[in-house]
């Protein structure tokens, strides 16, 4: 710390100043109350074609699957750890962070807490199909053919926009020896 006479400039790391800011939010498995936030966060993406629309009976199916971060007692992002029961296997899907909110780590929180959840349930490998690859490469994903991942993950894909010609790229990650 600088100190001047009456004046005291504290110097902050980045990590820190990013702390302090994650400070402000909450972060916690999602409850049944949280669903109609939920899916009003994913659908505005989904409105986008950026990711899959989720009616809110999904969400109250899945809310189980769900993390979110809450700033102020609003949902402000949101993410989802399905186990897919193939191979050991499990998706990261739905991650959705208010536009407002963007920059800040949240998103990586909320990935970080899903695969750290996913370890624990001695998941071998966490999959994400996704448009934004260079946000998951920074997690330890990596790319792998649609083709290797099992049948069963494709039962979504009718309902998107781009079907069938998919653009999103698929990634995997190891995170569990078990």
């Amino acid at each position: 710390m600088l100190q001047l006479p009456g004046i005291s400039i504290v110097k902050h790391s980045k990590k820190e100043i990013k702390k302090q800011a994650m400070d402000n939010f909450t972060f916690r498995k999602a409850a049944i109350h949280d669903a109609a936030q939920i899916q009003k966060l994913i659908n505005a993406y989904a409105s986008r074609n950026l990711m899959l629309m989720r009616s809110l009976s999904e969400i109250y199916e899945t809310i189980r699957d769900f993390w979110v971060c809450e700033e102020n007692k609003k949902i402000i992002a949101c993410c989802a750890l399905h186990v897919v029961g193939w191979e050991s296997l499990s998706e990261i899907k739905s991650l959705a962070v208010s536009k407002t909110r963007h920059k800040r780590g949240i998103g990586r929180h909320l990935v970080e807490t899903c695969l750290k959840e996913a370890k624990n349930l001695k998941v071998k490998h966490v999959f994400v199909l996704t448009n934004t690859p260079q946000f998951f490469r920074k997690l330890g994903f990596k790319r792998i053919a649609k083709a290797k991942l099992p049948h069963k993950i494709w039962t979504e894909c009718y309902k998107c926009a781009q079907f069938p010609n998919c653009c999103e790229e698929a990634l995997i990650k190891k995170v569990s020896k078990s």
